[in-house]
């Protein structure tokens, strides 16, 4: 890729476009910005009403995008999240952007493959917005490559469920321009310190249904009624009601509690995480895992299913020690971990340190967005 790189030596621009500026996807834009070698130039909007971000965020970043073109000129390359529709920006920017620039997709989720909620009816609206404008950009880039497997695999059963002209012979033409391009992190410096008394057990997920804090309670309920120390840190956003199980569980585990709710102050959940002995995900659903990431960089041994990004996270060598394979297994290893406290491996924190930080990610970034520009036919 450095030699993608090499093609053009001076900076580019780029608009980034991120029309659910949020959480991960806040933080994913903010680093690549940082980081690149590039200038990256942020287009945003609120991260609140995503299913109204999908249908109409493309009119106010389009309006945004043509103010500043008229300030600033054209960009080298457009980047955008899958919470863009991007066929519908590209029409409005038409009569404005040159035809030479390359439109950039960059998939954090996808409505296809996630899991709705229980008492939701899957709509197939939003999937297919993801798949048009997949089909506009010149280049498409996961977070993961489960996450771009499963989608690939589930894509045709999409196509088929509409009666003609459905097109599937495009699926393998947009497979062959995706790549796997994972999120950055921002990595503490210094080594973790010593395990603690009790040790602390850390969720820093989101506050939904698809991270299963039903399962993470009932784990922890049978682990208090069996004497076993920890204490209990309870971090990770929350965009809806309060689920029922996190009330349930606030009283429940009161005296464990030493942190409870969103820490919106970088540093103080950057110290928080470095206080973690354990961190649990139970999810039914993850296409990266940032959260788990950052905890583990800090010190955090992590307890993971054997399934969906997890196993990619971690070394292979590793993995008996770290994923599980159902509840009982979860258990058993958590039980364990629990009752001989140690952090993370330095391996693995060193692993984690290294091949995500955003210093080492942001250059692979650049070169996939050089590699669009001065590409063939550019």
């Amino acid at each position: 890729m450095a030699s993608m790189e090499a093609v053009g030596s001076s900076p580019l621009r780029i608009w980034l476009l991120s029309p659910y500026h949020t959480g991960s996807h806040a933080g994913w834009a903010r680093g690549y910005a940082h980081h690149s070698r590039h200038q990256v130039q942020l287009f945003t909007m609120p991260g609140r009403f995503w299913k109204w971000r999908l249908q109409g965020g493309a009119v106010e970043l389009a309006h945004q995008a043509r103010s500043h073109l008229g300030r600033a000129g054209a960009p080298n390359a457009v980047l955008a999240t899958d919470m863009l529709h991007l066929a519908v920006w590209s029409g409005l920017m038409r009569r404005a952007l040159p035809a030479r620039v390359p439109l950039l997709l960059y998939m954090h989720e996808n409505q296809l493959t996630y899991p709705w909620p229980p008492h939701e009816k899957p709509d197939l609206t939003y999937a297919m917005f993801h798949w048009l404008s997949q089909l506009c950009a010149d280049r498409v880039a996961f977070n993961s490559r489960y996450h771009l497997e499963s989608w690939f695999q589930a894509l045709p059963r999409l196509l088929k469920h509409f009666p003609d002209y459905n097109h599937l012979d495009r699926v393998d033409a947009v497979r062959a321009r995706s790549t796997v391009l994972p999120v950055g992190i921002e990595p503490p410096e210094g080594e973790p310190g010593p395990p603690g008394r009790p040790p602390l057990i850390l969720w820093n997920q989101r506050w939904e249904y698809d991270k299963r804090p039903d399962r993470f309670f009932r784990l922890l309920y049978r682990l208090a009624a069996e004497g076993v120390a920890f204490r209990l840190a309870v971090a990770g956003e929350n965009f809806r009601q309060v689920p029922q199980e996190f009330e349930e569980a606030r009283e429940r585990l009161a005296d464990r509690i030493v942190h409870w709710g969103y820490l919106p102050e970088l540093g103080a959940y950057r110290q928080l995480l470095s206080r973690a002995d354990l961190v649990i995900s139970t999810a039914d659903h993850e296409f990266f895992g940032v959260a788990v990431l950052e905890a583990v960089a800090h010190g955090a041994f992590p307890l993971l299913p054997a399934r969906l990004s997890y196993p990619e996270l971690i070394p292979p060598a590793l993995h008996p020690a770290c994923l599980y394979t159902d509840e009982e297994d979860l258990y058993a290893k958590a039980r364990r971990r629990l009752e001989h406290p140690r952090k993370a491996p330095p391996s693995l924190v060193d692993h984690v340190r290294r091949r995500y930080a955003w210093a080492r990610v942001a250059p692979m970034y650049d070169a996939w967005v050089a590699g669009a520009v001065h590409g063939p036919g550019r």
